[in-house]
């Protein structure tokens, strides 16, 4: 098979983020598949076919993908962030493991990028500095009791919690949820950082503590934060205070 496919990520916006590797990919991609608002995000050249979709078609573009790869064309599909963190990348293995078994011998690969929580961090100091997880509280794909007990161990783990797709307007009441539920399990003036649309324009950075974080802080842009109980903030005047998580940690 002469084509080929490449699972992208485009980082959290600023093109300056975005790797070296993955700037040659979509140099030299003949198409960019991806949901409407990341391919827009490429400068592709005239010779460029670009297949944007709705955000809730990733099976079907993943299909769709593989398939003009197969039949000869250099393909590129484009996530924000890391195409592996809730992104694309699994919707094409998991396209890959029910289609043609020809689809395996496909020239593949998964290029990484910068993640939401990744950049995030960097903007507020370094609150990933211990362990810590990442939870979607999207409940498209699972059920939402499944997200409250992922978000009950994590807390009573002692994980900094990174959450990715915190609201939308088919979802406003989650992100609420999830900050009572953690209210009864962490300190109230555990940190919470609100990291909207970090490294494009209109940047915005918020930090409330636990008890008064307030889910209007937050869209879909929005990467959400939230210490643990040994999570520190460092005192800047004029700006946000910087987050910091230390290195070790005592047993319980």
């Amino acid at each position: 098979m002469s084509g080929w496919l490449r699972i992208v990520g485009l980082g959290p916006g600023d093109a300056d983020l975005r790797t070296p590797e993955a700037e040659t990919a979509l140099a030299a991609a003949t198409d960019l598949v991806g949901y409407g608002p990341y391919v827009a995000r490429v400068a592709a050249r005239p010779e460029q076919r670009r297949h944007a979709t709705d955000n809730r078609q990733e099976l079907e573009r993943a299909r769709h993908a593989l398939a003009m790869a197969e039949a000869g064309a250099r393909v590129a599909v484009v996530s924000s962030g890391d195409a592996g963190v809730f992104a694309m990348a699994s919707a094409i293995f998991e396209a890959l493991e029910h289609g043609p078994t020809q689809w395996r011998a496909l020239d593949i690969a998964v290029l990484p990028g910068i993640s939401a929580m990744f950049a995030a961090a960097a903007r507020l100091g370094a609150p990933l500095g211990h362990d810590f997880c990442a939870i979607s509280l999207s409940d498209n794909l699972k059920p939402w009791p499944l997200v409250e007990q992922r978000l009950a161990a994590a807390a009573g783990a002692g994980f900094v919690i990174a959450l990715y797709n915190p609201i939308s307007r088919a979802r406003p009441w989650q992100l609420g949820r999830a900050f009572e539920l953690l209210r009864t399990l962490l300190p109230g003036e555990t940190p919470v950082a609100f990291a909207t649309a970090v490294s494009r324009p209109e940047e915005r950075i918020e930090l409330r503590p636990l008890a008064g974080a307030d889910p209007a802080l937050a869209d879909m842009r929005t990467l959400v934060l939230i210490g643990s109980a040994a999570t520190r903030t460092l005192a800047r005047e004029g700006t946000c205070p910087w987050l910091y998580t230390p290195r070790s940690a005592s047993s319980a």
